[in-house]
């Protein structure tokens, strides 16, 4: 919808769409500090996975309780960040910046997380809880999966409207010139393909399999299709997206750039979790173990 919206003004533009005539704002200015939408992003999509959470464990089946969804939104709140700032110095900074300037760390608002470092922090916090509530890890990470697309959806609409990591250079109608870019070439809008595939279509994929099939009686199936899901639409989209400027030569010299490079584990590591799952019998029959509640 979005993406035809785009096209159509285009076309009457009769030239490439400008990314300032959208008039779109990277946050709130409150006079003495301007509110980041990129911040308010993460913070709509952890608030609403906890809500919708606290649904999921209501309905028949669940491994958790009420206390033990209240830590893991503390937690994974903490593994989120940590994790995610970590994964962006580690894998995309050249120079390591926590070395040589520490507090950015702390600038959420300016961008940089990265989404592989995110999911170990938050496994991390799930492993954390598990342990502490003595709770089925695999379960508990099947609960969590669902929820994780609505914060992957709010943060690629976030990109967006920072107008970075634009994608590679294109003719298509509905190709974009963001301000930043010093090429001043016409690109994908990528951020907006992210937000369909990895947060959208993921929505609903995860939503149906868990409250119109009986996949959460499968230890692992959720939590399978999840990151062989996000991982496909992460590596699919690397293709329009334009590599980060410093990892530009990796991806030419490779073929691929570090962010598939990164996703093909996660590919192959939830398909082999989600047939697993399915080869097991399920929660509730005669030849199925119970789960730790």
């Amino acid at each position: 919808m979005l993406l035809s919206l785009l096209a159509a003004a285009t076309q009457e533009a009769g030239n490439h769409l400008h990314f300032e005539d959208l008039g779109l704002r990277r946050g709130i200015d409150l006079g003495f500090f301007e509110l980041r939408f990129y911040s308010l992003a993460y913070l709509a999509g952890i608030v609403l996975g906890y809500w919708h959470l606290t649904r999921m464990i209501k309905a028949p089946g669940s491994p958790m309780a009420q206390r033990h969804a209240d830590d893991l939104f503390f937690y994974c709140t903490i593994g989120i960040i940590l994790g995610g700032r970590l994964g962006y110095a580690l894998f995309y900074s050249p120079d390591f910046y926590l070395f040589t300037h520490p507090l950015e760390f702390f600038k959420l608002w300016e961008g940089g997380m990265s989404f592989h470092g995110g999911v170990f922090g938050v496994l991390v916090a799930i492993a954390w809880v598990c342990r502490q509530g003595k709770i089925s890890f695999l379960r508990t990470a099947d609960y969590i999966a669902v929820n994780v697309p609505f914060g992957m959806l709010f943060g690629r609409l976030a990109n967006f409207v920072n107008g970075e990591l634009w994608g590679r250079p294109t003719d298509v109608s509905w190709a974009m010139i963001f301000p930043e870019d010093p090429t001043q070439l016409p690109r994908h809008p990528s951020q907006l393909y992210e937000a369909g595939l990895e947060g959208a279509l993921l929505v609903v994929v995860m939503l149906l399999l868990f409250w119109k099939t009986r996949a959460r009686w499968r230890p692992g199936l959720l939590v399978g299709v999840f990151t062989a899901g996000i991982a496909l639409a992460r590596f699919t989209v690397e293709f329009f997206r334009e590599p980060d400027a410093q990892l530009a030569e990796f991806a030419r010299s490779t073929g691929l750039s570090m962010g598939q490079w990164l996703t093909i584990p996660l590919i192959l590591l939830g398909v082999a979790v989600a047939i697993r799952a399915l080869t097991r019998p399920p929660l509730g029959s005669q030849s199925a173990q119970p789960a730790a509640a």
